[in-house]
């Protein structure tokens, strides 16, 4: 049972360190909106998601006051639009995109996700008009997020799907490039991506979720950079132990916060997601983090052993405080969400090359990475091909969040504001893979796929 007691000593780390409950995320099943009549389904979804998480915000706010905990993010999850869509067509996806805007408006939350494909074995109908709607969903909508799934451990990767996404990542920049092409901030592509995950842009509800669900993410970068500064010159199993600990007061935090919310929203709790989420601010930097264990900039040779003992002692921690982890639940490393990240960058200290090897051993991936503007189609699919590859070998989730800044160019800078922060443009490898991925086709899966 929990005890308000477990989370007293963690007030100095909301005062002073940052420490925030990062998201709460409602997870809302949409299976029973299915219409052959497409203004009905629409109808359905807004009727339906509006009045699920009606109080959903109100409830955040008044845990707040009562615990002293910040909630930045109040949002809800919804199941894969394609699995619900039927055989509508490309202008019915993008009216469902607009229609869900709608109910975030309503209900006043930060963002929607689940406008998403499982695309990983192969195209359903349903799936290839929701994904040829996404780049005049993501540029006429504000709040909806997308993501597509392009491969799993068990069936390999479909780089048909990776190659479309490429395509879709460039359309999706040139139609948002006033605002240095911002809806590219609101898609990502995935190789096993996970069906409880309560952060945006990847999120969305599951098939085997229940009716309705809360899921809680925390964060505390800045939690844990100071902790290891307290620490000092420890050796590298004591600072493991020092992460590990801190980890656990973190995640009591949300755990806390997620069975609160669920009692009082009279909905199950479904998982604490205790991923390390910067943010722009000085102080809350997965970046700083590293440097604090000895690096000199983040990018340094020691960069990826770093961050896989940090991500590591952080699920161990994690696993301790909650019976319910799950989603992604590490560290994560979007350039432009993380103060440090981008110094590391626009230093050349840190590369795009050194980001894709830091991936094997956190969660996500390649995130929030601005690219130059005129960067080919073929290019970006080899970057997502590159990434997801990791996943699929791997067993784990690996993603791909890149901005391809219309008019932008290597050294120079876009912004995204709020979280989303800003980066400076990354260099890419000059060469080509075009006759690569013009092949299409799928990777075959790893022989450790055949674990059954």
């Amino acid at each position: 049972m929990l005890n308000t007691a477990d989370i007293l000593e963690t007030i100095n780390m909301i005062r002073q360190e940052n420490l925030d409950i990062r998201t709460i995320t409602m997870g809302i099943s949409l299976f029973d909106c299915v219409s052959e009549d497409e203004n009905r389904l629409c109808e359905k979804i807004y009727d339906k998601i509006t009045k699920k998480a009606e109080y959903l915000v109100r409830t955040g706010e008044n845990i707040e006051k009562e615990y002293g905990v910040p909630i930045v993010n109040k949002r809800v999850s919804v199941t894969p639009v394609s699995l619900i869509g039927g055989a509508h067509g490309k202008d019915a996806y993008i009216r469902i995109a607009r229609t869900l805007d709608r109910a975030a408006d309503t209900l006043g939350i930060n963002f929607i996700g689940g406008f998403s494909a499982l695309v990983d074995k192969g195209f359903t109908d349903s799936a290839t008009q929701l994904i040829a709607a996404i780049p005049e969903a993501l540029s006429s909508t504000g709040k909806v997020c997308s993501s597509v799934n392009v491969a799993t451990t068990k069936a390999g990767i479909n780089m048909d799907a990776i190659r479309l996404m490429g395509r879709t990542i460039k359309e999706t920049a040139y139609l948002t490039r006033d605002n240095d092409s911002l809806g590219c901030a609101k898609l990502v592509v995935f190789a096993n991506v996970p069906q409880d995950n309560p952060f945006m842009a990847g999120a969305f509800h599951g098939v085997g979720e229940p009716e309705c669900v809360i899921n809680v993410g925390v964060s505390g970068p800045g939690v844990v950079s100071s902790a290891i500064q307290r620490a000092g010159d420890c050796d590298l199993s004591a600072l493991a132990d020092v992460i590990k600990k801190t980890a656990f007061k973190i995640t009591r935090v949300g755990q806390l916060v997620a069975s609160e919310a669920a009692r009082r929203l009279d909905v199950p709790f479904g998982i604490v997601d205790l991923s390390l989420a910067p943010t722009p601010a000085i102080g809350d930097s997965v970046a700083r983090i590293l440097e604090n264990m000895g690096l000199e900039r983040c990018g340094a040779h020691g960069t990826t052993a770093a961050l896989a003992m940090l991500n590591d002692a952080v699920k161990k921690g994690g696993v301790m405080a909650s019976s319910h982890v799950g989603g992604l639940s590490g560290a994560f490393i979007p350039v432009s969400e993380d103060e440090g990240m981008i110094d590391a960058v626009a230093n050349g200290a840190l590369t795009i090359e050194k980001l894709e090897a830091m991936t094997a051993v956190c969660s996500v991936g390649l995130d929030m990475i601005a690219i130059p503007g005129d960067t080919p189609e073929a290019v970006i699919s080899g970057i997502i091909a590159d990434e997801i590859s990791i996943g699929v070998a791997n067993t784990k989730t690996t993603a791909v969040r890149v901005i391809p800044a219309y008019g932008k160019k290597e050294g120079d800078t876009v912004s995204f504001g709020g979280l989303l922060g800003y980066a400076p443009v990354i260099r890419l490898n000059p060469y080509s893979p075009e006759r690569f991925i013009s092949r299409g086709g799928r990777i075959p899966a790893p022989i450790h796929s055949l674990k059954n």
